[in-house]
């Protein structure tokens, strides 16, 4: 187990370094002149286009480190929370310019270096022990019978010359010093990297929580304030339109009901007719607040939609722990809208349905489409609206749509609001 430990220390350093040295010179050839070009008259637009591409790049090549972290050590960071674009060109640059995981990952790509030196310096360290340490043996197999100088060598510049086997045993025991010096410094700075990685690429920090959770709470004000807006104007457009044509015409029925029958007949039937209405809109109402079919589960409100869906849909559904109430409730509009964006704009064949809660504390949903592809949230298709409500409830959504297809659309959010 101690072996394997160092194996993967000195491993994750080998790797690290060269990958900290190119992430740091990466930054310092796009911030700096991104920086230096923004605040020039001339070319500001260059430069905050520069910026916005540099902290892009530093949140990617954030991603890689952590991938790295948890491939090699077995570390897994949680991601940062994922960047809302917003709606508008200058909304987007204010937003980009102002998105702190990106600046986090920027400030983590400047810190790596002394650390990749560190890094490299440890493994060179093992290097030069391994080496040294192969010296008896070396002597045995090649220069036992022709006998020459071997040289102990180190990266910081101590060296040991061996003109016999028996002086290649200290520097044997000089190798042997050197790794073990190389596996302790290896630990170390994957230990100081490990808390780097944690506090500048992981999840946001209190200020910045505390910032998220206002921006989701006003969503969520918002989102209220729309849903009630809308029910209150299919109440008043619809049902209730409908119920007072049906109190006009029982009233002009009741007054016709002794001098004409055959008007009083048509008064009634058109009664009847707007009655149906009513009860058709209050339907669709109730259902639009909380569909009916989400009674008997998740997975079963799914197949319901799959049913009704215009293209032939599938569903896949492994949920062994039934989420909150809210949550499936907006797993099922968000299922709902993706798949009339599909019936839409997609041109597709088949839509597929997954939704599993395989991961801890997680609701994955996933919609995929053999379209056309080339869905985006600055067209008008609800996307935008769609991140908007899973972020109230610290949800996140992914898209994935090249021009030409497929689509695959991932709602995650958490089993409990």
């Amino acid at each position: 187990m101690e072996l394997n430990r160092a194996l993967r220390d000195v491993l994750y350093c080998a790797l690290g370094s060269p990958a900290g040295l190119l992430t740091f010179v990466i930054m310092v050839y796009t911030i700096v002149p991104g920086l230096a070009l923004s605040v020039t008259v001339v070319f500001t637009v260059v430069g905050l286009l520069l910026l916005m591409a540099s902290l892009r790049l530093a949140v990617a090549l954030g991603a890689l480190h952590r991938r790295l972290l948890a491939r090699v050590l077995g570390v897994a960071v949680p991601p940062p929370p994922a960047f809302q674009p917003g709606t508008g060109i200058l909304n987007r640059i204010d937003r980009r310019l102002r998105y702190r995981p990106g600046w986090r990952a920027t400030g983590y790509a400047l810190v790596k270096l002394p650390v990749a030196a560190v890094q490299g310096f440890a493994v060179s360290f093992v290097i030069c022990g391994l080496i040294d340490m192969s010296y008896p043996t070396i002597w045995l197999l090649f220069l036992d019978h022709a006998p020459g100088t071997l040289t102990a060598i180190s990266p910081v510049g101590i060296t040991l010359s061996a003109g016999s086997w028996l002086a290649t045993l200290p520097a044997a025991l000089f190798g042997i010093v050197q790794v073990a010096a190389g596996r302790w410094l290896a630990a170390a700075i994957n230990a100081g990297d490990r808390r780097l990685i944690a506090s500048l690429l992981a999840r946001s920090t209190m200020a910045e929580r505390v910032s998220e959770l206002e921006r989701t709470r006003a969503l969520a004000v918002d989102d209220s304030a729309a849903a009630l807006r809308r029910v209150e104007r299919d109440l008043h457009d619809g049902a209730q339109m409908r119920l007072a044509a049906l109190a006009m015409n029982l009233g002009m029925a009741r007054e016709k009901l002794g001098a004409d029958l055959d008007t009083a007949r048509e008064l009634l039937d058109a009664a009847q007719r707007n009655a149906t209405d009513a009860l058709a809109d209050l339907r669709d109402i109730a259902r639009g607040i909380h569909p009916p079919a989400l009674d008997n589960g998740l997975a079963v409100a799914l197949e319901s939609l799959a049913a009704s869906s215009a293209i032939p849909a599938a569903v896949h559904a492994e949920i062994p722990e039934r989420p909150s109430p809210a949550i499936e409730t907006i797993a099922y509009f968000c299922a709902a809208e993706l798949i009339a964006n599909a019936t839409k704009h997609s041109y597709a064949n088949q839509v597929r349905i997954g939704i599993s809660s395989e991961q801890a504390g997680l609701l994955v949903l996933e919609i995929s489409d053999d379209g056309i592809g080339g869905a985006d949230t600055s067209r008008g298709s609800g996307l935008d609206g769609l991140a908007q409500r899973v972020s109230t409830v610290d949800g996140r959504i992914n898209i994935d749509s090249p021009g030409g297809g497929p689509t695959v659309v991932t709602v995650t959010l958490p089993l409990r609001a």
